[in-house]
């Protein structure tokens, strides 16, 4: 009997083992969105690169895993639904994590929909494009930088001081219809801003690249993607003012409700990684204006704060 026991243990323990090196054999896989610079980039024929590229490395390295990354494309229009997107993605098991997430209240409520559509993601199908995926409830990871949103000015406008928004008055003030900017401008002071406001249709026109041209005398946008453009036009004469929206959100990772122990080891990666100034550093490498994250780590109800300021 004993001699049973002991070989039954063993067994067990071989069996924890296999288990264990199989987890550890077993990709990370993450998905990252594939035009997003500075934060993630995927080009044919080109390294990736990119902050989250970095990040998604590193935690991979702490939980002892090869990194995966399942690359996929989120359009930027009025349709388009970021917290959809990322729900189907996870809960077609294409990736446990997505990275670069936005962590707002209303981007992690159980969805008013049961299924959704994929993005379009490397590797789909035709098929992968036609089918609609049963959605699953999200969970965050801790946050890992602050994403704001900053004034951007055309060179006709250069040097002019910006502490508040009421400041862009006078202005030829250009955004993207159905934007958070576009909220923020179009309430500002009930109404103040609107008649020198021109609204630009996402994904169909050149916001930045009008304002380079002097069409425009400023704007109001996610401070990465100025980052963005400054990486790619290095002599640009547009300029940030060192003005932040005071409503901004962080960004971090999200997984499905159903993975607690992973948030659980991606928070203690997060965590180490911070405390080295390594994610800090991946933001300075990407050509990021790394902002660590603030309180609170999810931001509530966005448009509520908008329309009472």
């Amino acid at each position: 009997m004993t001699a049973w026991r002991t070989a039954r243990s063993v067994a067990a323990i071989l069996v924890a083992a296999a288990t264990v090196a199989h987890a550890a054999d077993d990709p990370l896989r993450i998905c990252l969105d594939e035009n997003r610079p500075p934060l993630s980039v995927h080009h044919r024929g080109k390294p990736d690169s990119g902050f989250d590229a970095l990040l998604a490395q590193a935690i991979a390295e702490r939980l002892g895993r090869p990194l995966a990354i399942q690359w996929f494309e989120s359009k930027l229009d009025e349709d388009s639904s970021p917290q959809l997107e990322a729900n189907a993605l996870l809960s077609d098991g294409r990736c446990a994590l997505v990275g670069g997430y936005a962590l707002t209240q209303d981007s992690l409520v159980v969805p008013g929909m049961k299924t959704a559509r994929l993005p379009d993601f490397a590797g789909a199908t035709r098929e992968d494009r036609r089918r609609r995926v049963a959605l699953g409830v999200l969970a965050p990871s801790q946050p890992y930088v602050y994403s704001p949103m900053t004034v951007v000015l055309g060179p006709k406008a250069a040097g002019r001081k910006i502490g508040d928004i009421g400041d862009l008055a006078g202005l030829r003030l250009a955004i993207e219809s159905g934007s958070l900017g576009d909220a923020i401008l179009m309430r500002f002071d009930k109404g103040h801003l609107i008649d020198g406001i021109t609204h630009l249709v996402p994904g169909r026109s050149d916001l930045l690249g009008a304002l380079e041209r002097g069409e425009y005398d400023a704007t109001l946008i996610d401070l990465g993607r100025f980052d963005a453009y400054r990486a790619a036009h290095p002599d640009t004469a547009i300029t940030t003012t060192g003005y932040y929206y005071p409503i901004g959100a962080n960004r971090g990772y999200v997984a499905l409700a159903s993975a607690p122990a992973l948030v659980d080891a991606v928070n203690k990666a997060l965590t180490g990684l911070a405390a080295e100034g390594k994610i800090a550093e991946f933001g300075k490498q990407a050509g990021l204006t790394y902002l660590p994250p603030r309180e609170p780590a999810i931001l509530g109800d966005v448009w509520k704060q908008i329309i009472q300021r």
